[in-house]
């Protein structure tokens, strides 16, 4: 008599994703939260010294937006908002946008890459040889081209390198994990974590521009030096606020979650 053998285990469940999709991010997806960033782009959380005008709440969610759409999708998303946003919100623009539009898009791109698929689990070495480039750039400008002592860069800059470091060693994974984490109180430190360092790479993104720039004295510097860290400390509470509701949101109503995204483990 021939055995009839009744398949056990989990039920899988197929989703299908319908409709234009960019690295495997719906459009339609990078399209809400382009104009979640325009929007946001309008409440100032702080003040750029010296230049009079604010910079944006849009800034706390760069990189829950890689986080959401991988480093591809996110960075358009992003792309797209803060550009709306320089028209649509120029008091939060800065006073050279193209300098925020590719803050943002390095953001994202690198927030993605922290929770990178294993054909782009060594991305970050490519994104933190970047980023030890740009800190180079800037160390150069600040203490051999203007006299900077190298102890006021090195406290001035203290976002910039510690970020690198957060995302150089393995707290770049944990921030991930913690991220998909099914406890919220995980994914909300993960966030702040993960925002803390993401954030800091964006400013070290700009920073050698804006300094080029303006080249701001040492005073200016002396000035800078607790305020720069209070502002990071900033984005990463509305960071976690902002992110911890939306991926609790998205994971109730289980919506088809973005090929490269990692707020859910998979």
């Amino acid at each position: 008599m021939t055995e009839i053998h009744i398949p056990q285990g989990r039920e899988r469940e197929v989703n299908t994703m319908g409709g234009a999709a960019i690295d495997g991010t719906p459009i339609t997806y990078i399209v809400v939260l382009a104009a979640v960033v325009a929007v946001l782009a309008f409440i100032p959380f702080s003040i750029a010294l010296g230049s009079g005008k604010g910079m944006p709440l849009s800034q706390s969610i760069y990189p829950l937006l890689g986080w959401l759409l991988g480093s591809w999708a996110g960075a358009l998303a992003s792309i797209i908002g803060t550009l709306i946003s320089v028209f649509l919100a120029p008091h939060t623009a800065g006073s050279f946008p193209i300098i925020a539009i590719w803050g943002g898009a390095i953001a994202s791109f690198a927030a993605g890459a922290m929770g990178a698929n294993r054909k782009r689990r060594f991305w970050y070495l490519g994104l933190t040889f970047l980023f030890g480039l740009e800190l180079t750039a800037y160390a150069y400008l600040a203490i051999i081209r203007n006299g900077i002592p190298l102890n006021t860069f090195i406290l001035g800059a203290f976002i910039d390198w510690s970020s690198i470091l957060l995302f150089l060693l393995p707290t770049r994974s944990l921030f991930a994990k913690l991220i998909s984490s099914s406890n919220f109180v995980k994914v909300a430190i993960g966030i702040f974590g993960g925002t803390w360092t993401i954030c800091g790479l964006a400013h070290l993104s700009q920073v050698p521009f804006t300094y080029y720039l303006f080249n701001w004295p040492e005073p200016i510097w002396n000035a800078l030096i607790p305020i720069i860290p209070v502002e990071n400390v900033m984005r990463g509470v509305s960071g976690a606020v902002i992110g911890t509701g939306v991926i609790s949101g998205l994971r109730a109503i289980n919506l088809v979650q973005p090929k490269e995204s990692l707020y859910y483990g998979k």
